[in-house]
């Protein structure tokens, strides 16, 4: 029991590491004026139309850092900043969120996976937790395997959504390279801002998994006594 707080502890801190290391990247960046002088309006805009893909439109959205693709809508949103100013980190993440409609555009596989799974996994993500607790509570073991089982589903969501991810900043680099957005000084500065956003999934999935194995222990135990 103490080890396991000991490392939730520890995941606690990484995920805070993990945070302050995207937002201290990204504050970086956001000072650096990109070498074409281009917002990241201008780039995402510039990478739909070469892609073929003029009927996705690209909005502005309040705040910081809550770029994002929807897939139901077919818009590609960036934050005030983004949209509107020509920093390296501006240019780095509106080609990344391009990179998820374009995932969108060619039915990349991991994609399509997570949007079918999505509604089956927000149910469990969402009760499961309670399920897990009051079954815990009332020391109902078949009502908390239940609540994990949905507890895991956060779990899967995480897995899925790494590749997507990775993918999405891979082709956002490839597109800003192959067609001369970035400088060879540049290219280093987008990749850093681009690991800094993937290290934030990648600590979102160990902490969901070391949730999922403490008490898968802890149903384990109790089934035994």
């Amino acid at each position: 029991m103490n080890s396991y707080y000991l490392l939730i502890l520890f995941m606690f801190a990484l995920s805070m590491a993990a945070q302050f290391y995207l937002s201290s990247t990204y504050g970086r960046f956001s000072r650096l004026r990109n070498g074409r002088d281009l917002t990241g309006a201008e780039v995402a805009r510039d990478i739909l139309d070469s892609q073929g893909l003029q009927n996705i439109p690209v909005e502005q959205v309040p705040g910081q850092l809550t770029d994002h693709y929807d897939p139901i809508r077919k818009v590609v949103r960036l934050s005030e900043t983004n949209y509107s100013q020509p920093s390296l980190a501006a240019l780095a993440v509106a080609a990344h969120e391009v990179g998820h409609a374009i995932q969108d555009a060619r039915s990349y596989s991991p994609l399509v996976v997570r949007a079918r799974l999505f509604p089956v996994l927000s149910i469990g993500t969402n009760f499961g937790p309670w399920l897990l607790f009051a079954g815990l509570l009332l020391n109902n073991l078949t009502l908390a395997w239940v609540g994990l089982i949905g507890f895991g589903a956060a779990l899967v969501f995480h897995l899925v959504t790494l590749p997507v991810e990775f993918d999405a900043s891979r082709r956002a680099l490839v597109l800003l390279e192959s067609n001369g957005y970035l400088t060879r000084e540049e290219n280093g500065g987008a990749r850093t801002v681009l690991t800094a956003a993937a290290l934030t999934y990648v600590v979102g999935f160990l902490i969901a998994l070391t949730q999922v194995l403490y008490y898968f222990s802890l149903l384990t135990g109790r089934s035994r006594d």
